[in-house]
């Protein structure tokens, strides 16, 4: 009979709407601040080491093995891939900078709040 109750509980409290705690909204303003610098620096990371890759490969003809310009080509296509792959993470703070510059007011209004200042 307890057992029931405690599931029958369980279910009707997974359809009612939870209220936000200051905490959570807090939290979630923070994930909202960072998660997108984070997916850019990810992407724009993961795309510049394969531009990387892809100049190595035709600097050691392992694409374009028929062209006679492939290692010269390689090679630029390489130093681009280097140049992409450094500037990687200073894009990514200047993109978090500014994204805690957004919502720097709402986060630190709200953190007082719960700190009682």
């Amino acid at each position: 009979m307890d057992n029931e109750r405690t599931k029958i509980e369980k279910i009707r409290e997974s359809y009612l709407e939870k209220e936000l705690t200051k905490l959570e909204e807090l939290k979630k303003l923070d994930k909202r601040a960072k998660y997108p610098a984070k997916i850019f620096a990810y992407v724009y990371g993961s795309l510049s080491s394969l531009v990387l890759g892809v100049g190595m490969c035709l600097a050691m003809n392992v694409l374009g093995a028929g062209l006679s310009f492939a290692m010269p080509l390689g090679i630029c296509v390489g130093i681009l891939g280097i140049i992409l792959v450094s500037t990687t993470y200073s894009i990514y703070q200047k993109a978090l900078k500014n994204r805690k510059e957004k919502y720097s007011s709402r986060i630190i209004k709200l953190s007082d709040s719960l700190l009682g200042k």
